[in-house]
């Protein structure tokens, strides 16, 4: 951990606001991810085993307002749906928000995975989660862009909360800091890094 008393005082700040940034516009496009993926009836065909009985190649979602600009969209390469215990997986998966007044953001992994009853969405290797830059509002000052990286990201929307075992980096312009093991409540905007924290923080110009 840093030494220095600026230091730790901006490790304090970064951690209150740069995974709420991040994590809660995860747990909104979770939610519409949901939307997206309706599973099919049950059948009495042998798709109790744990094969695909339904699967998608080429896949684009996209939710636009009412004057057609993108609100929310979904791309994989490939998504697959198991019928015994209604799980949908993604290949190349990436995930955008792009609201109104509200900061662009995206996340891309290799592969996610949404649990059938839609309460857990994991994003695994090389998963790259960005909140493009706020710009300054009233007395707060412009933040961003923030940049969240690691190789493992559970997700829980209804709770919303998520968690990692894995190491984890989080950047900003003002620096970053490097944990491993992280675990984010958005509800009560607090995050926990679990060990190995540690964070850099560039001078002010």
């Amino acid at each position: 951990m840093p030494r220095n008393p600026n230091a730790r005082s901006w490790l304090d700040r970064a951690t209150a606001w740069s995974p709420v940034l991040l994590l809660g516009s995860l747990a909104a496009l979770t939610y519409w991810l949901d939307a997206q993926v309706q599973a099919p009836q049950p059948r009495r065909d042998g798709s109790a085993r744990h094969d695909a009985d339904l699967f998608v190649e080429g896949v684009r979602a996209v939710k636009l307002d009412t004057d057609g600009n993108p609100l929310q969209s979904l791309t994989a390469r490939r998504a697959d749906h198991f019928g015994d215990d209604q799980t949908t997986e993604f290949k190349d998966i990436a995930l955008a928000l792009t609201q109104p007044g509200k900061p662009p953001f995206r996340v891309t992994a290799r592969e996610g995975t949404l649990s059938g009853d839609r309460e857990n969405i994991s994003f695994k290797g090389n998963v790259r989660a960005i909140r493009e830059a706020m710009p300054a509002s009233g007395a707060e000052e412009a933040q961003g862009p923030v940049t969240l990286t690691t190789e493992y990201l559970h997700v829980q929307p209804n709770r919303e909360t998520a968690d990692t075992d894995k190491p984890v980096t989080i950047t900003d312009p003002r620096g970053t800091i490097n944990a491993t093991g992280m675990e984010f409540d958005n509800k009560t905007k607090s995050v926990n890094f679990k060990s190995r924290v540690s964070g850099q923080m560039q001078p002010k110009k």
